[in-house]
């Protein structure tokens, strides 16, 4: 078992506690054990709910100045130690070393944002249009928030949470996944070293994730979930929290088109497509999942795009000279395979240049020609290195494909010019488009989708109130 620099145990409450149970968290590059940490009780979630309602007592009412200044030494602690976030993500999520540094230096933005956000909530002052009253609006912290982050971006999705929930107020109680836990207790480590008081935020593992969510869904003393993952899962813990009529923010899946349009650069198109392909392996719900490409440059492109992944060094994330590094599980492999056999059956040509490791969750990425809308790789997120493309010759018809998903997260659009691109872009039904570059992400803007992608926003000036209840007092002055 390897010696990593996180905490292993349960935070509640302020302590590091390690129940009876334990769960093993592994490394996808090799299979082998990276640590044990505490695997949580129905009882234990319900002792961090308790921790984080008796904290919000005084966090709720602790000057706006105050907790921007945690967040602030949250941020500078993560930016002079974002080598060791950057080992932690590379060693449980297997993503390559510069996608992983890159997610520790984003990851850490959040807490500088939402630490300048803290004490910017703006109110309002005015009469009603009748003159017979003034109407004051403010807004106050919801109270416990219940956080379930996914694997893929262990660290950036939880400060993507903490971040505003603790700036406008509230408490938390963090649930990672199983996969990869220890960046984000590293994260919860940080923040207490930061100066956060004790209760204000609680982290549990478990492997009785059902039992414990459902169990700390149900109490009164959550006021809020904030979720990102599957469109499956998400529907299901919307079902629990309609029992309660409980406010949740839903971040979900994703089916990103990439759009290629005649007189594109292709040149360009392909580095925009390495980016939003191969972050973080394609495993991103951000992730382009299916390049439509204009018949007049699409054998241009896949050539270009084949030659692109050919140069990529496939190996373990935590050698720095790897491109590509292993997918979180073998499971989170083999779907992707299966996807691709799918794919072959349904007669598209698949390609790869590249080799994988025969040891641990290693997949070659891979190129698909010959793809028609509509068939297996069109349909599912693969989440994985691997790019479809479909050849279309009219606009409107390839914007119809595009916007044919219940997905609606991001899109990508490359065009001749920004105009271009952008008449494209307001046709696209998702939350998020991408015009001329492969990269939306951004800790100042708003990030979530239509559809089924999501609800709510994180991140920008939309997303501290994700955690805020909008006060109206009606006053005669």
């Amino acid at each position: 078992m390897s010696s990593v620099p996180a905490p292993t145990g349960l935070l509640i409450g302020g302590e590091w506690l390690r129940p009876a149970d334990s769960l093993q968290v592994l490394n996808p590059a090799n299979l082998e054990v990276l640590a044990e940490i505490g695997d949580a009780s129905v009882e234990d979630g319900l002792a961090a709910v308790q921790a984080a309602h008796d904290a919000f007592a005084s966090w709720s009412v602790t000057p706006a100045r105050l907790r921007a200044e945690v967040l602030r030494r949250a941020f500078e602690i993560m930016s002079a130690e974002v080598e060791t976030c950057a080992r932690l993500i590379a060693l449980e999520n297997g993503k390559a070393w510069r996608d992983a540094l890159g997610e520790a230096t984003y990851a850490a933005e959040f807490f500088r944002w939402f630490s300048e956000e803290a004490c910017r909530i703006e109110g309002d002052f005015r009469y009603s249009p009748s003159r017979d009253k003034t109407i004051i609006t403010d807004h106050r912290p919801m109270g416990v928030a219940f956080m379930i982050t996914p694997w893929n971006f262990p660290a950036a999705m939880a400060t993507r949470k903490l971040a505003p929930a603790l700036a406008a107020g509230c408490t938390a109680v963090l649930k990672p996944a199983g996969e990869t836990p220890l960046t984000a207790l590293w994260v919860a480590e940080v923040l207490q070293r930061a100066g956060a008081p004790a209760g204000v935020v609680n982290v549990i593992t478990t492997s009785k994730t059902n039992a414990v969510s459902s169990a700390i869904l149900a109490d009164p003393r959550v006021a809020t979930l904030s979720f990102t993952g599957s469109t499956y899962v998400g529907k299901l813990l919307l079902r629990q929290t309609a029992e309660r009529v409980l406010p949740s923010s839903m971040e979900l899946g994703g089916n990103a088109p990439f759009l290629v349009l005649e007189g594109a650069d292709v040149e360009a198109a392909v580095a925009g497509a390495m980016i939003a392909k191969m972050r973080n392996g394609g495993a991103a719900c951000t992730a382009a999942n299916r390049f439509y490409v204009h018949a007049s440059l699409a054998g241009e492109f896949a050539t270009r795009l084949e030659a692109a992944f050919a140069a990529l060094k496939v190996g373990p994330g935590i050698d720095q000279g790897s491109d590509l590094g292993a997918m979180v599980s073998v499971k989170e492999r083999d779907k992707i395979l299966d996807l691709l056999n799918q794919a072959a059956a349904e007669g598209a040509e698949i390609r790869s240049s590249s080799d994988a490791p025969g040891e641990g969750a290693f997949i070659a990425p891979y190129v698909v020609r010959d793809v028609a809308h509509g068939s297996t790789l069109t349909r599912n997120e693969v989440f994985g290195p691997v790019a479809p493309i479909v050849v279309f010759e009219d606009e409107a018809e390839a914007i119809r494909m595009a916007n044919d998903t219940e997905y609606g997260l991001i899109s990508y659009v490359f065009a001749s010019d920004a105009g271009a691109g952008i008449k494209v872009a307001r046709q696209m039904e998702s939350g998020m488009v991408a015009v001329n570059r492969g990269l939306a992400s951004d800790p100042a803007a708003p990030f979530g989708g239509m559809k089924e992608s999501g609800l709510g926003r994180e991140g920008g000036f939309a997303g501290i109130h994700e955690f805020l209840e909008t006060q109206y007092f009606a006053v005669d002055l």
